[in-house]
């Protein structure tokens, strides 16, 4: 009607559409009147940024995260305030849930090291302890595994296996790709996981001697002593596996890789200092270098 009332008479517009000419008026003098306050103007750009944030994660992020993100970008806002926006235009995290499939085949005539970390995962220096756990997978072609070794103080995963069996190969090569990432010959660092047939395997044993790692082991079906690693399966799990469907193997390897990448490149860690993995090992290679 606004468009047309240079040539059309209102009150016959009004007629011809069924709507009266007051409420017409009422409409053009609110468009022309109203106008966004300074916060209201602030608040409707943070919810943009925010929406995008929240889709770059996958969905996964919750205020904490969204935001550093807002922060690192030059944004001054309290979490509290990104928590409101985010209920207000129901956006959420994702929360954990429970399932767990047995992994963890124990050998009773194996010989198990003694556990050197007594849940003290981060011990304020990168591989000063690694921990390392295999977990089920599944897809359209059968069950899968992961075998995953981490270092428990930068939070990177420095070797990671997708098979479709959980024989000794699963976690050795796990192994040579991490002691491969940090330059071959370890002195000393120590590489902890549960008791599973894999890690007591002659071939592990012989692995760990050669990259110069201790062994060391929690008590099984305990999962505060391997904590570490349970950690990065809930992460995975729950922000990821979880909302996937992958039909066959490859399909699967490469989404784990993937994600993977993005964990250690750009998934934000609240014990951290909320930066990733890599960006906090590059913090710490910046501060030696300026010593």
């Amino acid at each position: 009607m606004a468009a047309e009332c240079a040539t059309t008479a209102i009150t016959r517009m009004a007629r011809l559409l069924g709507v009266s000419t007051s409420g017409f008026y009422k409409h053009v003098n609110r468009s022309t009147t109203t106008e966004l306050t300074d916060r209201e103007q602030r608040k409707a750009d943070l919810s943009v940024k925010i929406v995008e944030h929240h889709r770059d994660s996958g969905g996964t992020y919750g205020s904490p995260r969204i935001t550093a993100d807002l922060r690192a970008a030059g944004e001054k806002v309290s979490e509290k305030t990104v928590a409101k926006i985010m209920a207000e235009i129901g956006l959420a995290g994702i929360s954990p849930r429970t399932f767990k499939v047995r992994t963890t085949i124990v050998d009773p005539t194996a010989s198990f090291p003694a556990d050197l970390v007594e849940r003290c995962f981060d011990q304020g220096r990168c591989d000063a302890v690694w921990s390392s756990d295999i977990t089920y997978l599944t897809c359209g072609e059968g069950d899968m595994y992961l075998c995953a070794i981490r270092d428990e103080h930068s939070k990177r995963v420095l070797g990671w296996t997708v098979a479709d069996h959980m024989l000794t190969a699963l976690v050795t090569d796990a192994l040579a790709q991490a002691v491969a990432v940090r330059g071959g010959h370890l002195s000393g660092t120590i590489m902890h996981s549960d008791r599973g047939v894999q890690y007591t395997a002659k071939a592990m044993v012989q692995a760990c001697a050669d990259a110069g790692l201790r062994r060391s082991m929690g008590a099984t079906g305990i999962c505060w002593d391997n904590s570490g690693v349970e950690s990065l399966w809930s992460t995975f799990k729950h922000e990821f596996y979880y909302r996937h469907v992958f039909a066959t193997k490859s399909e699967l390897v490469a989404a784990v890789d993937k994600w993977m990448d993005f964990y250690n490149n750009q998934r934000r860690h609240s014990a951290l200092g909320m930066i990733s993995p890599n960006a906090y090992e590059q913090s710490l290679n910046a501060d030696t270098q300026a010593a």
